[in-house]
C-alpha cells in the first residue's frame, strides 16, 4: 500500500470517527419525572380596593412580648393535652439555636405555664400519650480538642403529672430515652 493510500485511509477513518461523535442516538429517550409533582401556585390576586398602611406596633404592644413572640419559629400541639411544644430562634445558630419549650395552658387569666426543655438544632415528635411526649432531638456537639462542630441525635422523654385542670403540672421532667 502506498503512503498516499495509507494517509487517505487514516483521514477517512478520522473523519468517520469525528462524524460519529456528532451523530444523534438511534433510540429516543424520554424524560421521566421523579417524585410528586409540585403543586401549581395560584396566580397573584388583583387589588379590589385601596391599600391600608400598617404601622410598627407601639411600645405598649411591644411590652406584651411581641418581640419574643416574633422569635417563635416552630409550634407543635400536644394531642389530647392542653399543651404545646414550641421553639424560639436564639443563641448561636452554628451551635444549636432552637430554644425548645413545653407550655401548658392554665386559664385566660393566668396564661401559660412554660418549661424550657433545652437548646437544640431541631426536634421531631416521635409519640405522645397522656402526660408524655417522646422526642428525637438533633443537637450540635463540639470536639474540644479540635474545635470541630458536629451533630448528633438522641431520644428524650418529656413527662409531666397534671394535678387539676387550670393548674400547672406538679412535675415536669426530661429523661434520656432509647
Amino acid at each position: 500500500m502506498s503512503t498516499r493510500s495509507s494517509v487517505m485511509s487514516i483521514t477517512v477513518a478520522a473523519a468517520l470517527s469525528l462524524a460519529a461523535c456528532d451523530a444523534t442516538p438511534a433510540v429516543k429517550t424520554t424524560k421521566t419525572t421523579e417524585g410528586p409533582a409540585e403543586p401549581a401556585q395560584a396566580a397573584p390576586r388583583a387589588p379590589s380596593g385601596a391599600p391600608e398602611p400598617l404601622t410598627v406596633a407601639d411600645a405598649s404592644e411591644r411590652d406584651d412580648g411581641l418581640q419574643w413572640a416574633a422569635g417563635v419559629v416552630r409550634v407543635d400541639e400536644v394531642p389530647g393535652e392542653n399543651a404545646k411544644l414550641f421553639g424560639t430562634a436564639g443563641g448561636d445558630p452554628a451551635m444549636n439555636g432552637l430554644y425548645t419549650y413545653i407550655a401548658f395552658y392554665l386559664s385566660p387569666a393566668e396564661g401559660w405555664a412554660v418549661y424550657r426543655i433545652g437548646d437544640f438544632l431541631d426536634y421531631t415528635v416521635l409519640s405522645s400519650a397522656n402526660g408524655r411526649v417522646d422526642l428525637d432531638v438533633q443537637e450540635s456537639t463540639m470536639d474540644e480538642a479540635t474545635g470541630n462542630i458536629g451533630d448528633r441525635h438522641r431520644k428524650i422523654i418529656v413527662q409531666w403529672t397534671q394535678a387539676a385542670e387550670e393548674t400547672a403540672p406538679t412535675a415536669v421532667t426530661v429523661t434520656p430515652g432509647q
